[in-house]
Order: C-alpha cells, then sequence, then structure tokens
C-alpha cells in the first residue's frame, strides 16, 4: 500500500477561465497542474470541482489560479481584495460598503448572487456567517493561502447545493515547515486609511516525515477613510435634479399638514370643491429659527450626511489557524484543522432622528413660540378660499397654558393637541455606529487510507460556529420623541416613565440639550448566530483497466455526505420593536434549520490516447442525489438530483479542445425559510404618485388614493429625499430548490514553437429557472404605473403598495407604512453568457526574466426576470437601484513582471469598461462650474506598481503603489443606485475612491 508520507496533496483547479486573477503571473492548466516542493511523480492531485484524484488524468475545464506570490506583489489585505479585482466577477459587500453591512464580506461570482457560489478551503465548506448562508471573507487565514482557485459554473455534483455559479476554493500551504513572518503596513496619499497586518507562521515535519503540524497566527487592523475627505465627495449630490448640499431631513424641524392659510388635510375644509386652492398652500411646514413661525414651504431642508459616511469601514482582526496530519501506519493517516477569527467592522452613518413619525403636540408645549402655536391653530386669515380652521384664536390662546386635567382631576376643556408628522435630524447627538463583531471557528478532523495501490479512502467530520453581535449606538426612538413631545413645562413630561425629559424640537439646529439626547436614544443588540456539521466519505482511485485505446486507467469516486444547518437571529427587544429612527426597520428573531443527506460518484474515462489526431480523447460524468429534511412544523422536504458531463480532445500537442454541461441546483437558505414579514428599506429613485402629475391624471390620482395617501395630499406628495423608501418582504416555506443548466466550451493552446506561451479562450453560459427571488422595486412600480388606466385603483399590482396614511409618501414608520411589496417565490430567472480569454507568456530576456499575464472577460448578457410579468432586466453595462452593484461588458488585466537576480519590478494595468445609467434620465448640466453627465461613466484604467527586494533568501521588501495615476472615481450623485454601491456620490466598491496609496511590507522568513 502507499503510504501518505509520499503523497503531497496538491490542488489545481478545474475552472473555466474566468479567472485569472488580476494578479497571475503565471497560470496553471489542469492538464499541467503545478507541483509543490516535494511532489512526486504519480503523486495525487486533488482538482478543484472534481472528487478524483490523479495526476495523469486531464480536465475538461482549465485551471487558473491566484498564487501567494501574486497576492504579495498586490498587497492584498484581504481575500475579499483578491477576488474583488478579478475580471468578470462583481464587487460584493466588503469594506469599501458602509451602509449596508453586516460586517461580513461576500463574493459575487457573474452577478448572480453572492447566496449562489460555495467558498472553500481546501475543497471544504466552512460555516456560513449569517441566514443566507453566505461565508464571510474576513475570516480566510491569507498569510497561509498557497493560491485561489475560482470555478465558473454549475459544481453541485461536487460540491452539492448553492454551486450555481460557481466554487472559490482557498488552498492552504500543505507540510509547511519552518518559520514565515509578514509585517506590512498601508496608507493613502491623503494620510489617512491606516492599514496594518501582521502575520506568523510556524510549521514542522517530525517523526522521520511521518507527520507535519503548522500553526499560524495573524492581527488586522484599518482606519476609516471619510468621504469628508475627498474633494468629490465632501457633499451629497443628487443625481436628478444635481442639487449639492446634500438631501434629507435636517434642521429646523419639518411638520406635515400644516400652514398659516388653514389649509388642513384632517379636517373637512380641503373638500373636491376647494383642491386646486388647497394644493397650492398645503403640505409641509418648517419651523424658522429662533423659535419663529412655520415657513410655507414643502420641501426638505438639505442635509449633508455624506461626511458622516465612509469610504474604508475601521476592521479588526484577529486570526489562528491550525492543522496537522500524523501518519498512524502505511495505510492509515489521521488529519486535523482548526479556524479561529475573531474580527470587528464598524459601520458610521449620518445622525439619527425622528423620520416622519406620528406625534401630538400639546398647544401647552413650554418650547412652542406664539407664531408657531398660531400656525399650528392656523385659523383663517383668507376668507373665501374653502379651508376650515382647527381652531378658533381663542381656543388657541385658552390652550398656550392649559394643563391636560383641571384641579380637581376632570379634563381640562381648553387643553388641545395638534396631531402632525415631525422630520427632524439629530444633529446635536452625532452619528449612528454600528459594531460587529464576529466569532468564528470551524474544526475538522479526519483519516485517510489506501484500499489498494490504486483505491483510496477518506472520512472527515467537521463542525463550525459563527456568533456575529451587532450592537447599535447613536439611535433615537421613536417612542421617546413622541413622549417627550408630550410635556407642558420643561422638566416634566406628562407620561414621566424612564426619566423623561421634554424635548425642544421647535428650536434651531443645538436646541436639543445634553439632557434630552440621553433620554431620547439607547444602544441595542442583535446576535446571529450560525451552525454547520459535517460528515463525508469518499472511496476514489482507478479502476484497473482502461479503454482499448487508452493507457490512463478509468477512474472513479464515490461516496456519501451529511450537512446540518443551523441559525438563529436573537434581536433585543428595542431592536425588535422598529422603535429605533433610521434603523431601516424592525430586526425579527428567526430561528431555522435544515439537513441533506446526499449520495455521488464520478467517473473519469480516457477512450483514446496517443492516436493520430487524437493525443487524448478524454470523458468525464458525474451525478448526486441529496434528500433535504427542513426543520419546521408543517414544512415538507424534497430531493434532487444534480449531474455534469463533459470531456476533452487534444488532437495534437498544443491544443486542447475542451467542454462541460453541468446540471446544478441551490437549496432556500434559512432566511428564504424562516424569516418572517418585516418592512425595511430599499431605494426606488422615483415615486410616481410624488409632485403634481397625480392632480393632473383622474386615473393616477385615484391609484395613489387606492394605494393609502390621503386625499387632500394628492399633489403635493414629496419623494424620498434620500431615494430609499420602505418594502415588506420576507422568507417562504414553500420557496423549493432552483435549477440550473451551465455549459462551457473553450480551447487550450500551448504552442510548441513558442515555449512558455499558453492561451486560453473559453465561452460559458449560465441559466437559473425556478429562482428564488424578489420583484425588483421597479419592477413593483412598473406593475402598477406602467399603464394606468380606471381599472389599476382595484388591481392588485397596485393596492399592494401601501402608502404612509398621513403623508402620502412610501416612506415612514415600518408600522403605519407597509411601503412596497416584494414577495419570495420560485419564479425568477437568471442567466448570463459571455467569453474569458487567459495569456500567459515567460521569456528569459537573459539580463531579466519577463512574464507576462492577461485576463479578460467579455459578459455577453446578464438578464434577471423576478416573476413572468417582471421586466427580464438586462443589466450588462448599466447601473441603477435596479442593477445593484456594476457589471462592465468588458474587463481585464494585464501583469508584467520583469524578474532580476535580487528585485522584481512588476507594473498591474487593470482595465473597464464604461456603463451607463439604466434610464438615462438622470442629472445632465453644470456643477460647480463643470460641465456633467450622470447618464455615463467612462472606461477606467488603473495601474499598480510594485518592486520587490529580495535582500537575502531570508528577508524580503515590497514596495507598492496602488492606483499609480491617482485617478478619481466619476460623479453620478447619491441616489441613482442601491444604497450599498452607490455612495458618496460614486460607486466605490468598483471604483478607488480612496486614491493612491503606498504599501511596504516585510517578509522573514527561516
Amino acid at each position: 500500500m502507499k503510504t501518505f508520507s509520499k503523497r503531497a496533496l496538491l490542488r489545481a483547479s478545474a475552472a473555466p477561465a474566468i479567472l485569472g486573477a488580476s494578479l497571475i503571473a503565471t497560470a496553471a492548466f489542469a492538464q499541467e497542474a503545478p507541483q509543490a516542493a516535494g511532489a512526486e511523480a504519480g503523486d495525487t492531485i486533488i482538482v478543484t470541482g472534481s472528487l478524483i484524484r490523479n495526476p495523469n488524468l486531464v480536465r475538461s475545464t482549465p485551471v487558473t489560479a491566484t498564487t501567494a506570490d501574486q497576492i504579495e506583489l498586490k498587497q492584498n489585505n484581504t481575500a475579499e481584495e483578491v477576488l474583488r479585482e478579478i475580471p468578470g466577477i462583481v464587487p460584493s459587500v466588503g469594506s469599501a460598503v458602509n451602509n449596508g453591512n453586516g460586517g461580513a464580506s461576500f463574493v459575487n461570482l457573474r452577478n448572480l448572487g453572492e447566496n449562489r457560489n460555495v467558498v472553500l478551503i481546501d475543497g471544504n465548506r466552512l460555516v456560513p456567517a449569517e441566514l443566507n448562508g453566505l461565508f464571510d471573507l474576513n475570516n480566510i487565514p491569507l498569510a497561509l493561502i498557497e493560491r485561489v482557485e475560482v470555478l465558473t459554473g454549475g459544481a453541485s455534483t461536487t460540491y452539492g447545493a448553492d454551486a450555481i455559479s460557481g466554487v472559490v476554493n482557498f488552498i492552504t500551504k500543505s507540510d509547511f515547515a519552518g518559520m514565515e513572518a509578514n509585517i506590512a503596513n498601508q496608507i493613502t496619499e491623503q494620510g489617512d486609511g491606516n492599514y496594518v497586518r501582521a502575520d506568523l507562521t510556524l510549521g514542522a515535519n517530525f517523526d522521520d516525515g511521518r507527520g507535519n503540524v503548522v500553526f499560524s497566527v495573524g492581527y488586522q487592523q484599518s482606519d476609516p477613510v471619510y468621504q469628508g475627505d475627498r474633494p468629490f465627495a465632501v457633499s451629497a449630490i443628487d443625481s436628478f435634479s444635481g442639487a449639492s448640499g446634500g438631501s434629507g431631513t435636517s434642521t429646523p424641524s419639518r411638520f406635515t399638514n400644516v400652514n398659516t392659510t388653514g389649509a388642513d388635510s384632517i379636517t373637512t375644509g380641503c373638500g373636491e370643491a376647494g383642491q386646486v386652492a388647497c394644493n397650492a398652500v398645503q403640505g409641509n411646514r418648517q419651523v424658522t429659527a429662533a423659535g419663529g413661525a412655520f415657513r410655507p414651504t414643502s420641501a426638505f431642508d438639505a442635509y449633508n450626511f455624506n461626511p458622516f459616511n465612509i469610504f474604508q469601514t475601521p476592521f479588526e482582526r484577529f486570526n489562528m489557524y491550525a492543522a496537522g496530519r500524523y501518519e498512524v501506519s502505511d495505510a492509515v493517516e489521521v488529519y486535523s484543522r482548526g479556524i479561529f477569527s475573531k474580527n470587528t467592522v464598524s459601520t458610521i452613518i449620518a445622525p439619527s432622528g425622528a423620520f416622519g413619525i406620528a406625534v401630538d403636540v400639546p398647544l401647552s408645549n413650554p418650547y412652542l413660540s406664539a407664531a408657531q402655536r398660531n400656525a399650528f391653530c392656523a385659523f383663517d386669515t383668507n376668507p373665501g378660499v374653502g379651508y376650515t380652521a382647527r381652531f378658533t384664536q381663542a381656543q388657541c390662546d385658552a390652550a398656550a397654558t392649559a394643563q391636560p386635567t383641571l384641579a380637581d382631576g376632570t379634563a381640562n376643556p381648553d387643553y388641545r393637541t395638534v396631531s402632525t408628522v415631525l422630520s427632524r435630524r439629530a444633529t446635536e447627538l452625532g452619528p449612528r455606529i454600528s459594531d460587529f463583531t464576529t466569532t468564528f471557528f470551524d474544526y475538522k478532523i479526519g483519516a485517510r487510507g489506501g484500499i489498494t495501490d490504486s483505491i483510496d479512502w477518506d472520512v472527515s467530520g467537521a463542525y463550525g460556529e459563527s456568533e456575529n453581535v451587532q450592537t447599535q449606538q447613536g439611535y433615537w426612538l421613536n417612542s421617546r420623541v413622541r413622549q417627550a413631545v408630550q410635556a407642558t413645562n420643561t422638566t416634566t413630561c406628562l407620561d414621566d416613565s424612564n426619566g423623561c425629559v421634554p424635548l425642544n424640537i421647535f428650536g434651531p439646529d443645538g436646541s436639543i440639550t445634553d439632557e434630552q439626547n440621553a433620554f431620547l436614544n439607547a444602544d441595542s443588540q442583535i446576535i446571529t448566530k450560525t451552525s454547520l456539521a459535517q460528515v463525508k466519505g469518499t472511496i476514489s482511485g482507478d479502476v484497473g483497466f482502461a479503454a482499448p485505446w487508452a493507457s490512463d486507467q478509468v477512474a472513479f469516486a464515490i461516496g456519501g455526505e451529511y450537512r446540518k444547518y443551523g441559525a438563529s437571529q436573537v434581536s433585543d427587544l428595542l431592536s425588535q420593536s422598529g422603535d429605533l429612527g433610521g434603523a431601516g426597520g424592525a430586526a425579527p428573531n428567526i430561528d431555522g434549520g435544515y439537513e441533506v443527506y446526499e449520495a455521488f460518484g464520478e467517473l473519469i474515462l480516457p477512450l483514446v490516447q496517443d492516436k493520430p489526431f487524437f493525443q487524448d480523447l478524454t470523458l468525464e460524468a458525474g451525478i448526486r442525489y441529496s434528500d433535504y429534511k427542513i426543520d419546521a412544523a408543517g414544512a415538507s422536504g424534497y430531493n434532487t438530483t444534480t449531474w455534469k458531463a463533459g470531456g476533452s480532445w487534444t488532437p495534437v500537442d498544443g491544443i486542447k479542445i475542451r467542454g462541460n454541461y453541468a446540471r446544478a441546483v441551490r437549496a432556500p437558505n434559512i432566511a428564504e425559510l424562516f424569516a418572517p414579514l418585516n418592512t425595511v428599506l430599499t431605494n426606488l429613485d422615483v415615486d410616481p404618485c410624488a409632485g403634481s402629475a397625480p392632480a393632473q391624471n383622474a386615473d393616477l390620482r385615484a391609484v395613489c388614493i387606492a394605494q393609502g395617501a390621503p386625499a387632500a395630499l394628492i399633489g403635493s406628495i414629496t419623494n424620498d429625499p434620500a431615494g430609499q423608501v420602505n418594502t415588506t418582504t420576507g422568507g417562504n416555506l414553500n420557496v423549493g430548490p432552483e435549477k440550473s443548466n451551465s455549459y462551457t466550451i473553450g480551447a487550450v493552446l500551448q504552442p510548441t514553437f513558442a515555449p512558455g506561451l499558453s492561451l486560453t479562450v473559453d465561452y460559458y453560459n449560465i441559466k437559473i429557472t425556478g429562482a428564488i427571488t424578489s420583484p425588483t422595486p421597479g419592477d413593483v412600480i412598473d406593475a402598477c404605473f406602467d399603464n394606468v388606466t380606471a381599472a389599476s385603483a382595484t388591481s392588485e399590482a397596485c393596492t399592494v403598495i401601501r402608502r404612509n396614511p398621513a403623508t402620502g409618501e412610501l416612506f415612514g414608520e415600518a408600522a403605519t407604512t407597509p411601503g412596497l411589496f416584494q414577495p419570495l417565490s420560485n419564479l425568477g430567472k437568471l442567466a448570463t453568457d459571455g467569453i474569458d480569454v487567459s495569456l500567459n507568456y515567460n521569456k528569459d530576456l537573459g539580463f531579466t526574466n519577463w512574464a507576462l499575464a492577461a485576463t479578460g472577460n467579455w459578459t455577453n448578457s446578464s438578464t434577471f426576470q423576478a416573476t413572468p410579468t417582471s421586466i427580464n432586466r438586462e443589466c450588462v453595462g448599466l447601473y441603477s437601484v435596479n442593477c445593484a452593484s456594476i457589471q462592465p461588458e468588458f474587463s481585464w488585466s494585464v501583469r508584467n513582471t520583469f524578474s532580476f537576480k535580487s528585485f522584481d519590478l512588476s507594473v498591474l494595468w487593470r482595465y473597464i469598461d464604461g456603463v451607463k445609467y439604466e434610464d438615462g434620465d438622470a442629472f445632465v448640466g453644470t456643477l460647480n462650474g463643470k460641465d456633467v453627465d450622470f447618464n455615463t461613466i467612462p472606461a477606467e484604467h488603473y495601474f499598480d506598481l510594485t518592486g520587490r527586494f529580495h535582500a537575502s533568501d531570508e528577508v524580503t521588501i515590497t514596495m507598492t503603489v496602488q492606483n499609480l495615476l491617482d485617478n478619481q472615481p466619476k460623479v453620478v450623485g447619491n441616489s441613482i443606485g442601491s444604497t450599498s454601491y452607490n455612495s458618496g456620490n460614486v460607486y466605490p466598491s468598483t471604483y478607488d475612491a480612496l486614491g493612491r496609496r503606498f504599501t511596504v511590507a516585510a517578509k522573514l522568513r527561516f
């Protein structure tokens, strides 16, 4: 039997080359898998995308890899940074996402969604970070990564559900011996964003090579980069008006349905007869400074929230990794691996406040000026226009000092209140801060051995847990604002519970004291826990015979797998209540889980080898059966079958044709199954009921009223100035697995006349049906408002949208304003196709060695249709609230590295194709003296320069300049896309918002 001391377990990718990371200097192909130090001929090779280990079998898909050397040249600090810049991969939530970052980083392969890929370490799943089943890339121990492999297309047959768009496999350094210490420091040219990283790795072989242990510990810490510290982001810009200086609720306070001429939607004076006159003056009023009267305007006071937001989230991580193996006998080896990580990500956004909440204001509130009180009373000063005053002047004057009850305890008839909707930014409180602290561990233990010289067995078990604690600070409580407004003196509230302090919302900025703020705000906490238990066993090897015209034997793998997922979200009562002003909705408790039992098999059949025009012809096939059990009363399970088939043909040396077809599935995750209906925030640029249009179109007016808008406010409804509206969505226990069919076909050229040259060209096509999706905001609006008729007011597509009953707007308190409705279903379809190209060339020029690596992607199409009646939306080359993260049509990277005796010089060129706004109606004009067009973002070129000095065999110094030319991102305003990716007037996850950065790193090896 084979001994494991003679098996170097190597990994090479079977990915259709999307790929070659932007940092690749050399590419490995499956037929020429790179060997680790110490590997011998005949050693086993583990191939990403297959369970069969054999060094002599070719693959039907190409292999490209981002190596540790290229990560060092780029000076990436996190795995998310490594993946973000690969052509064909769309930026996902990461360090550049502030509002919408849950304290984790993810990968989005092919723009098919973060939940449609699987992230692996050494070919194994790890515990997810949250309820959507996504693995947090912040937990990857980058110092121990030997290379990163990315496989595109369905891989469910090999790895189980979720691998629809592909697989990312992080390969660790095996059999590491010695010591390696790394320290790096990065800073921007502006002097901010300092990033420190330090790692120490120790490893040793023992017992004459029968065993090996490795231990690595690392620390990282990054400082924030504030949007206010970049000239293009100092002031928030509206994407459609071009207005600069910000948008959204500010100070002084804004009151809805208050005016100085008597118009008031809560009385009967604004009927149909007086509608035109009412529309001219009714709406929203704002207090003036120093406690004056209300200003007659319906516009929001602009608030510049940009300076509080950040382009680089503060991050701190401590991580440990340990692995060991020991050859118990010639037939059995035991192994183990453990990962631990604790990291904290902080997000910082503009101050909280009261954002459109209903309040009752006593006319005897001590902070009301006489002019403001008279405006609230709104007696009729313009007779004949049909208005009805709230109160007479005598009633208003009597109420100015009235208490709710008389001395004898009976109700005071002079005591009066006014119901209104309040909007007021808590500028005196400071920003909202959320700290996300994640504690993660994942442990694996197993044993493997040889049944015969060509057949192996491997059995392993793993268990992992992740806990994310979100602490929210700096939020006003809506209930306490209501309580604190109900006051008739400056020291006590009518409801004095919880130590209530009367609130002055009628003064200018600065009128709210520290004591008032202390009562209004409270910290809250949300704890998310996930777990994954898994057991896996495989038997793989050669069957002992070959096809008549082939020399390599038929290879196989069979086995079974069990996985059990659990996840919960436990929120404190404050978070569950939705009482936090500006938190985006409530955080309900969620608890659920499921388990899956699987059986699988793979076969590789070399048909013809070493024959004329058939240097090699090999077929591949695989199948996996999965049985799911859902942990919920009344929920039914389901089963799935996935399969793959492919092959490769090498007619002559240097030319290879390959193709692969796969049927894959994605099982619904715990959030999609168990999350209750909840009202949260989404993005919408234009509300069709806003402005004057409904007052001029009877059918549109009827629709807006049917959705809950007050009839008296038609013609004066406003868009949310921050581009955000409410939406109601949640999980669905009835959703089942989605299915995908994907195929790749391509060629590998390694001409003998050009040693060192390799070229791959691969076409990929991925289609997903029965996709678990929700309609986009645009889909919901279009379904109702695309063709408004008299019947629209009673159609379900329109009435399912529910407006703020006090203002008619789509934003406000979740309890009263459900907003849009985005239900989850299996009615969606997604599809994408394109071509990947990878060119690699190595040449010894005598005085230097030149390595050229070019990888590129052309995405022909990327479509999404949420329901059969929704738009089949194309998002390639487009940005909008419906196309969240930008997918350019063309992207590529080219790295040239010149290696001298003790010095390397490397230049990386990245290209991102130009993109445009989906609707084409954004602002075009002059801004700050410059002509601007927010409908386009031109093509971008980035250059990085790296110098690496090998001071000795033990010491290496690396210096890198990222964004060498200090390219600034194109400004398109703050409201043209989703909040997560369109921030600071730009798209900071796609385009560099930090500017030129310098990194110095040192590596010490023994």
